[in-house]
């Protein structure tokens, strides 16, 4: 059975428009399609690395202290996952003060400096690195305003938190601060390059 049906797709694919000058080149869907599950990313077009720019952009996330305590760290790395992102790191650490104060080195002169510092050392944070494409502005846009008052429902301050003092999550602001970001967090052998069963349906075009 399994070989006819090997043989049945392999006729299938004597049409495609990727064997071209066995028969003559007619365009099908169902030919394509064949083609692609037996041969799966072997050939170009179908290849697991998409050409478009930016999909293997990276950004960093970090659920921080109170999220952990109030157990939101699945649903917070769900919606990453539902949007179609790749998770190539992960820890949970107890965040030691110096490379807190290198995280928020911005801020040092601020007066809620040491409050930060008290706030995120207070409990286990999780940290996350996501990929894909333009991945640091639309992970910015998924967690909401700094502050949740402004933030919007759906976002993931907006329905998870009411004060600026305790929003949940961090996420990079630009593509040199997450690049900064995950080489403080990360070792380079933590971080895991792996292709996504889905990656060519979410990308190719």
């Amino acid at each position: 059975m399994v070989q006819l049906q090997k043989c049945w797709l392999k006729n299938l694919i004597l049409q495609s428009p990727y064997c071209r000058g066995v028969l003559p080149s007619r365009k099908s869907y169902i030919s394509e399609l064949a083609f692609c599950l037996l041969f799966g990313h072997r050939r170009a077009g179908y290849s697991t690395t998409s050409g478009i720019p930016g999909v293997r952009e990276r950004t960093l996330v970090a659920v921080k202290p109170d999220g952990v305590q109030r157990r939101l760290v699945g649903q917070i790395t769900q919606r990453f996952e539902q949007k179609g992102f790749k998770l190539v790191g992960l820890k949970m650490l107890q965040a030691p003060e110096e490379q807190l104060s290198q995280h928020y080195h911005e801020l040092r002169r601020k007066p809620f400096y040491p409050s930060l510092l008290h706030y995120m050392t207070s409990g286990p944070i999780v940290v996350m690195v996501w990929e894909g494409y333009n991945v640091v502005r639309t992970s910015r846009i998924m967690i909401g305003d700094t502050n949740p008052v402004e933030a919007q429902a759906g976002t993931v301050r907006g329905d998870f938190s009411i004060h600026i003092s305790r929003n949940v999550v961090h996420a990079s602001d630009s593509v040199e601060g997450a690049q900064r970001e995950i080489q403080l967090w990360f070792h380079r052998k933590e971080l895991m390059d792996w292709d996504c069963c889905d990656h060519s349906s979410a990308y190719q075009i």
